[in-house]
């Protein structure tokens, strides 16, 4: 690929030492730096980045990324009062890009979401750019969705113009997902416009997220989960997330395994978990709460036989892919998911990797159990759905690749 040299601007509103940024941003400019792209990276970092031990964090980052070709600046990131703090990341990121885009000669922007996204937009009229707008999520429609934005208000109206304008001037979009896909070609802005457009789910490296069956007893062994099927849930609690829900299929569950075993591994409150189950009435013994380091997720998703994740179906979330799904895949965990998620109807019902919930209630979370339980004896599940999760979610021949394809046809433009 015709990538070696290529100057490139990317902006994120997400820092880089959270752990999106550690996951979602730097493994996929790693593998195109590899490539030959000279990357200009520019992040928000919230106030952790700031103190003492952040910034020993972030020094050490610098230097680690500059040894990989990759020069890493960062601003602050204000969160209140919400509109003018975002105006004032908006202002003093512009300014503060356009030094780095004349003084490192960049050819192209890459903006991670809608606040980068006006940003670039910026840029590339003053500077003649070519943009890339990655679109990770209907921004408006997911605060309204969230009931945090009414439908129409100020702030909603404001982001909307925001995202018209940045659909006008993109060369090249990229989504999460082929659901929103279709939604989005409609919208203002775009409709009846030739645009370079590509889907990138979230991704996994593949070589951290694997089965392991001597890692899997051992960690069954020592969490006292040897004999007990467990099911897994990985991720925050509530909001977008249906915890209720998760607790309601459980407590279905056990009425036909009564030793199965929900471990929930939530840097979330535990007292919070231990309110949902006991609201159930519960055992202590069918479930247990803990907190993971990132490197330690894994190990923990291999003691699991399933892995559950139930999530708020809206709009919004059709744009939505949960790095959850391709991290119990990577696993081998067959899926207890609900529909209407992203692209989540399609990767059930094509590749059979799990069950689909379309409703929350009694008789959904009945047959679901059981169309789960029946998958999880299947001898080579855990084979399946890795192969599904290397096909679809892996880090570096999906995610990386479909990135270096995009990047070579928008600079191919770029020439003619």
């Amino acid at each position: 690929m015709a990538l070696e040299g290529h100057r490139v601007l990317f902006i994120s509103y997400n820092g880089m030492i959270d752990p999106l940024g550690q996951t979602q941003v730097l493994p996929y400019l790693r593998e195109l730096a590899k490539l030959g792209v000279r990357f200009t990276l520019l992040s928000y970092e919230r106030h952790k980045a700031f103190t003492t031990e952040g910034t020993k964090q972030t020094s050490a980052l610098k230097q680690t990324l500059a040894d990989e070709g990759i020069e890493w600046h960062w601003l602050r990131y204000h969160q209140t009062p919400s509109i003018p703090a975002t105006v004032y990341d908006v202002i003093a990121g512009t300014r503060y890009a356009s030094k780095l885009v004349r003084r490192n000669g960049i050819e192209m922007v890459h903006a991670r979401s809608h606040i980068p996204a006006t940003i670039a937009l910026a840029l590339k009229k003053r500077h003649g750019l070519k943009m890339i707008f990655d679109v990770r999520g209907l921004m408006a429609e997911e605060y309204v969705d969230a009931d945090h934005w009414k439908k129409g208000g100020l702030p909603y109206r404001i982001t909307k113009t925001m995202e018209r304008r940045a659909l006008t001037a993109t060369d090249a979009i990229v989504t999460l997902t082929e659901r929103i896909w279709p939604i989005l070609r409609e919208w203002e802005g775009i409709k009846g416009r030739d645009v370079v457009h590509t889907v990138i789910p979230c991704c996994v490296d593949l070589q951290l997220f694997k089965t392991n069956g001597l890692e899997r007893d051992q960690i069954r062994a020592r969490l006292g989960l040897t004999d007990r099927f467990t099911l897994i849930y990985s991720g925050s609690l509530d909001g977008w997330y249906l915890t209720e829900r998760m607790a309601d299929f459980f407590a279905e569950y056990l009425k036909t395994k009564p030793t199965a075993h929900l471990l929930w591994l939530t840097t979330g409150s535990h007292s919070r978990v231990r309110e949902l189950m006991s609201a159930r009435n519960i055992s202590s013994e069918n479930f247990s709460a803990h907190s993971a380091f990132a490197s330690e997720v894994p190990s923990f998703l291999n003691a699991a036989d399933v892995g559950v994740a139930f999530i708020k179906p809206c709009l919004s979330k059709l744009a939505s892919s949960p790095t959850k799904y391709g991290e119990y895949l990577a696993c081998g965990l067959p899926l207890v998911i609900n529909a209407g998620v992203g692209d989540s109807d399609a990767l059930v019902e094509e590749f059979h990797v799990g069950t689909l919930l379309r409703t929350f209630d009694a008789d959904s979370y009945r047959k679901a159990a059981a169309e789960v339980e029946q998958l999880s004896t299947e001898c080579d599940i855990r084979e399946r759905n890795r192969a599904v999760a290397q096909r679809l979610f892996d880090l570096r021949t999906v995610g990386a690749k479909r990135y270096a394809e995009l990047y070579e046809l928008v600079f191919q433009t770029t020439r003619n």
